[in-house]
C-alpha cells in the first residue's frame, strides 16, 4: 500500500506536467492554425485565363472586356484582379465602339462597382482622341471615368493637353481636367471670323 501511494504521488506531478505541456502545445497549434486560416482567406478562390466577358443591360451589349488572367477574391469586400492587363470596349446602341480603355493592371471592386485601371492606361473615344495616365477609375454607378493622377490628352486634330486630374463620361466625350496646359491647334480661317 505504501508503495502504491508512493507511485501515485510520483505519478500526479508527472501527469500535471504532461497535461500542461499538451495544453501549451495545443495553444501554439491553435495560433498556427489561426495564422494559416488568415492567410487562406486572402488567397484567390477562382482564377481564369484568356477571359472574354460581355456586359449587357436590358439585353443590349454595353461593353466587352478581355484579360489574359482574372483572379477572384471572395473576402469581406470581394474584388477581382486582372494583373496581366485588361481591355474594355464600350458600345453604343448600334453595337458601334464608342470608347476603349487598356491598362497593364486592373481591379474590379464588386460592392462599389468600380474598376481601377493602373499602369500605362490608355483610353480612346470614337473621334480618335487619346487619354493617357497611370490611373483611370471607371465608376459604373455614375458612368464616369476619373483620375487623381496626371493625364495626357492628345486630340484627333493634334492638340495636346496635360492636367493634374481628370473627369469624363465613360465615352471620353465630355471631359474636364485640373491645371491644364497644352498646345491647341486653331484653324486660321476661324480666327478671322
Amino acid at each position: 500500500m505504501i508503495r502504491a501511494k508512493h507511485i501515485a504521488n510520483l505519478f500526479l506531478p508527472v501527469l500535471v506536467i504532461v497535461g500542461l505541456a499538451l495544453l501549451t502545445g495545443c495553444e501554439n497549434d491553435l495560433k498556427d492554425i489561426q495564422k494559416i486560416s488568415a492567410a487562406e482567406v486572402n488567397k484567390p478562390i477562382e482564377k481564369y485565363t484568356d477571359v472574354d466577358v460581355i456586359y449587357s443591360d436590358s439585353a443590349k451589349v454595353k461593353a466587352h472586356m478581355t484579360a489574359p488572367v482574372m483572379i477572384n477574391y471572395k473576402v469581406k469586400n470581394p474584388y477581382t484582379e486582372m494583373p496581366k492587363g485588361v481591355k474594355v470596349i464600350f458600345y453604343d446602341n448600334d453595337l458601334q465602339p464608342k470608347s476603349t480603355i487598356t491598362a497593364n493592371q486592373g481591379v474590379y471592386r464588386e460592392k462599389e462597382k468600380v474598376i481601377e485601371l493602373h499602369k500605362n492606361v490608355v483610353g480612346t473615344n470614337a473621334k480618335g482622341d487619346t487619354f493617357s495616365s497611370e490611373e483611370l477609375i471607371w465608376d459604373q454607378n455614375s458612368k464616369q471615368i476619373h483620375s487623381s493622377q496626371a493625364v495626357h490628352v492628345k486630340l484627333a486634330d493634334g492638340s495636346i493637353t496635360d492636367g493634374t486630374s481628370f473627369v469624363s463620361d465613360e465615352n471620353f466625350n465630355h471631359w474636364t481636367m485640373q491645371q491644364g496646359t497644352g498646345i491647341i491647334h486653331v484653324n486660321s480661317q476661324d480666327i478671322g471670323q
